[in-house]
């Protein structure tokens, strides 16, 4: 038995699970050479929401980030999350731009992206993964993970098998609500080894409380590496913590080979920034314990935070127990989707619509309407044709893969965006985050201009 890979998730998942994704890149700075000095297997420290949060909400550069811990980490592997043809955006793209997408995040330091898609539909992943070949990165093909009448584990392996046939390097078993139990795992990991020649990671969320149990039956089936976080940022809706998992496994033939004294050096450093999210407010303590509830509505951590903050909104926080049975009912109509990002999101408001509204489906959203006409792809189970006509009437339903509706974008979202653009990276952020973008370009203009005035001012000649 080789021993285990650990993925550390510190600089996102882990955050992002916790506080909002609202870790800085000046937070991270101080303890970067620490990290890379570990040996994990890889830094999970970009992708997923962290580009929007960058831009949205702490006027950085995401791509700027991505750099410098490129710089302040050579010798460690980083590692990204991909929605596919998604992207780091909310609807699908023009293989132009996914492509450029891929060119340019390992042109600035990925070396591994792990692409998933929300409904499993490999045709979502094919842009994506023929550009990682191209570009030499290591192309991990996650399986979104949860439960339901297909998900069996003769449903994964084919899953696995057609992702391994089209060129991924390793699998991901992306356990993006904790729904995964131990012994379930073991016999997941054990068939998927037997069925295919690349390594499986194992990610898994610590919502209901199983995710450390769960590690460790995986590991006890193959699991080549597990995602962990360091323990002042696991747990709750975040990840098992690394060093508990490395005293686990120490000793034993799954021995990670990593070092205690050198993990309890960064623990230090971050156990002070969380103090201070918890002073903050930043880190709210509902997201720190166990939720079971987990187990019965497949809701994932981030999404309950987005219901509960509808539900405030609209005034109606009453209607949370509710909108949580609702969910399950909304996920079944709508051909039982995993629930991870666009789809958790999607299910999640139509649920809070049709409790609030009191009527089902009286107010039908967009994106709704737009996964169950399929454009996000083919959902697990095929959805009820008349549901279907009583959401989108006649219009005709798309069966072909949605990004061939796609004409080329590239061009024309570079006209848009031109007069912003300081690096060929802008053109990316515009792609996805639109006016967003444009507000942290004009702010990056708009900061420039006075540090450059500034200069001038101190180098002028002042007579004596």
């Amino acid at each position: 038995m080789a021993k285990v890979g650990i993925t550390e998730t510190v600089l996102r998942d882990a955050h992002q699970s916790l506080i909002a994704t609202r870790m800085t890149t000046e937070e991270m700075l101080p303890v970067l050479e620490q990290l890379d000095a570990v040996g994990f297997h890889s830094l999970e420290c970009w992708g997923g929401a962290t580009f929007d949060a960058c831009l949205r909400f702490l006027n950085e550069d995401p791509w700027e980030r991505l750099r410098i811990i490129r710089k302040k980490a050579p010798n460690t592997k980083l590692q990204m999350l991909f929605r596919g043809q998604n992207m780091l955006g909310y609807r699908h793209y023009a293989d132009d731009v996914v492509e450029y997408f891929v060119q340019k995040s390992v042109a600035n330091g990925i070396d591994i992206l792990r692409i998933f898609d929300a409904l499993n539909d490999v045709r979502n992943l094919e842009t994506a993964i023929k550009a990682t070949k191209k570009e030499g990165a290591h192309l991990q093909a996650a399986i979104s993970y949860t439960t339901g009448p297909v998900f069996s584990t003769e449903y994964y392996v084919k899953y696995a098998k057609e992702l391994e046939e089209r060129g991924a390097d390793s699998i991901c078993i992306k356990d993006m609500a904790g729904l995964l139990t131990p012994y379930a795992t073991y016999d997941l990991v054990k068939a998927l080894k037997e069925s295919v020649k690349i390594p499986i990671q194992l990610h898994s969320h610590y919502t209901a409380g199983l995710a450390s149990m769960v590690l460790l039956k995986g590991i006890e089936a193959g699991v080549d590496v597990i995602d962990t976080a360091m323990s002042p940022l696991a747990m709750g809706t975040s990840h098992p913590a690394t060093e508990s998992m490395v005293a686990a496994l120490k000793g034993t033939p799954y021995d990670t080979g990593l070092d205690l004294v050198k993990l309890d050096g960064i623990r230090a450093y971050f156990d002070t920034l969380r103090q201070k999210y918890l002073k903050s407010g930043l880190m709210n303590t509902k997201v720190l314990g166990v939720d079971a509830n987990a187990l019965l509505y497949q809701v994932p951590g981030g999404m309950l935070s987005n219901l509960v903050s509808q539900l405030k909104q609209a005034g109606k926080e009453d209607k949370l127990e509710e909108v949580l049975k609702e969910v399950p009912r909304v996920r079944a109509d709508a051909g039982y989707p995993p629930l991870v990002t666009p789809s958790s999101q999607i299910v999640g408001t139509q649920a809070v619509y049709n409790v609030i509204t009191g009527e089902r489906y009286k107010m039908v959203t967009k994106e709704f309407k737009g996964i169950v006409r399929g454009e996000y792809g083919a959902t697990p189970v095929p959805i009820d044709p008349q549901f279907r006509k009583k959401i989108i009437g006649d219009e005709e339903p798309i069966t072909c893969r949605p990004a061939d509706l796609l004409e080329p974008e590239l061009d024309k979202l570079r006209a848009e965006c031109s007069e912003w653009v300081e690096q060929e990276e802008d053109v990316l952020s515009y792609a996805q985050f639109g006016q967003v973008a444009v507000k942290f370009f004009e702010q990056r203009r708009n900061e420039k201009y006075h540090i450059d005035k500034n200069v001038d001012m101190e180098n002028k000649v002042h007579p004596v």
